[in-house]
């Protein structure tokens, strides 16, 4: 019997614009097509945080109802992605014992090794959990196994890797989209998202670094094997880069914005180039050299100090797949050969995997997030066991929930009351076509 798509919903909130993806998923088919795009200048966020909240719920509002033009029907949830600040990534590790006798690994089994690793955690009371993933089990000692179900062993080990967030910035988050009218089913930090939408299945196998450079924030994400081992954010963005050409040029932000989009870091074919900017009526002229020192000043700190601070702790023969750069700031000309001097890393610029399904004008570098939550929506679903998220009931209270059990439990039980909203909508407007016509 044919069942109606199932609707997904992701929803970016950056510093610079709020962007919103609208896919429909078949029940024969595990992978989500993307229907429709929609974007708003962002308002009321700076840095990843909501400065003011009436701002930031107008310019969600915009931004979904862009996008409900696009596919025709109305939004009713949402998975967000989100950035902020003092985001931080701590492993943990487990073991269980699987008995005296060698046996397969069941569910349990996981959900049991899975709460031994949380249960090393100090997690302070103003923080909450709100990703656990795990990176690698072993069995035995025999580690980089990917899935111990079914495998045969007497002791179960595993690496998890959890995201820890202030909980304030959860809940401002959450009270931000439903205020504009939007139910909030899940929450993924924006680096997480930045990498499922940009990376390919051989660089996360190989080892790769994902650096999604916004508005306000840069998303920084490390995978090998497959899993992310590290997921941060750095507190440095595009406007940092424009409030530093306003300052040193003495211009008007809106004017630093865009001899921003002009500059090119590869500064000897621009050397003779000038650059005239009309300030309040008076014309005045800089060249591009200055502008791109300028440029070059903040990306030199962006990559030379807080990235490699990230990477201290690794040894970086461990991603030989390089740098995947995205965001709004991968677009300035240059940039791949700069970043790649200063990390002696290959660079590449990202596209949004799904690229193709993407409409014009909404498939650059400067969309991978939120085509990267449509991703982990599926995979999600796909395979509880990869992204045990928080429940958002609990996010809001502040109260993060260790049983493993009870939080993919929760998960399964989202995920179908989700299918069946979307079922009643549809039914509901089958009906009211049929009473038309």
């Amino acid at each position: 019997m044919y069942k109606e798509p199932e609707i997904l919903v992701g929803l970016d909130l950056g510093t610079s614009k709020i962007s919103v993806v609208i896919a429909e998923r078949d029940s024969r088919f595990q992978e989500a097509q993307i229907i429709g795009v929609g974007y708003a200048p962002s308002q009321g966020i700076r840095k990843g945080l909501i400065i003011n909240l009436e701002q930031a719920v107008r310019s969600v509002r915009q931004a979904v109802r862009d996008a409900e033009n696009m596919v025709g029907f109305p939004i009713e949830e949402a998975t967000v992605s989100f950035s902020g600040m003092e985001v931080s990534s701590i492993t943990s590790r487990g073991m269980v014992s699987l008995g005296r006798a060698p046996r397969q690994v069941s569910i349990s089994d996981v959900e049991r090794v899975i709460e031994a690793a949380q249960s090393e955690l100090s997690i302070p009371p103003n923080r909450v959990t709100l990703h656990t993933i795990p990176v690698k089990y072993s069995i035995d000692g025999n580690s980089g196994i990917d899935d111990p179900l079914g495998m045969t062993g007497i002791r179960l080990e595993m690496e998890l890797q959890s995201v820890i967030v202030p909980t304030t910035v959860v809940q401002n988050i959450i009270n931000c989209v439903e205020s504009a009218g939007i139910q909030v089913n899940g929450l993924v930090i924006k680096s997480l998202a930045c990498a499922l939408g940009s990376l390919t299945d051989e660089e996360t196998r190989a080892g790769v670094i994902s650096l999604c450079i916004g508005g306000g924030t840069t998303g920084v994400a490390l995978y090998t094997d497959g899993r992310p081992i590290k997921l941060s954010i750095v507190p440095i963005g595009g406007d940092h880069i424009t409030n530093d050409l306003a300052y040193v040029m003495k211009i008007p932000i809106s004017k630093a914005e865009e001899v921003k989009k002009l500059v090119s870091l590869n500064s000897e074919e621009d050397e003779q180039q000038e650059l005239d900017v009309d300030v309040r009526g008076r014309l005045k002229t800089f060249s591009t050299t200055e502008a791109a020192e300028v440029v070059n000043c903040r990306l030199e700190e962006l990559f030379s100090e807080h990235v490699k601070q990230q990477l201290a702790e690794f040894s970086m023969h461990m991603f030989p797949a390089g740098i995947v750069l995205s965001g709004g700031v991968a677009k300035t000309r240059g940039i791949e050969l700069f970043a790649s001097e200063l990390l002696n890393l290959p660079v590449r610029i990202a596209e949004p995997l799904d690229v193709y399904q993407m409409p014009p004008g909404r498939n650059d570098c400067e969309y991978t997030t939120v085509a990267g939550v449509v991703r982990y929506m599926t995979s999600r679903d796909r395979n509880p066991y990869r992204y045990i998220e928080t429940s958002v009931a609990e996010l809001r209270s502040g109260v993060s929930q260790y049983t493993t059990g009870v939080a993919v439990k929760h998960q399964r039980k989202s995920t179908a009351d989700r299918t069946d909203g979307i079922r009643g909508f549809m039914e509901y407007l089958k009906k009211s076509v049929k009473e038309l016509f």
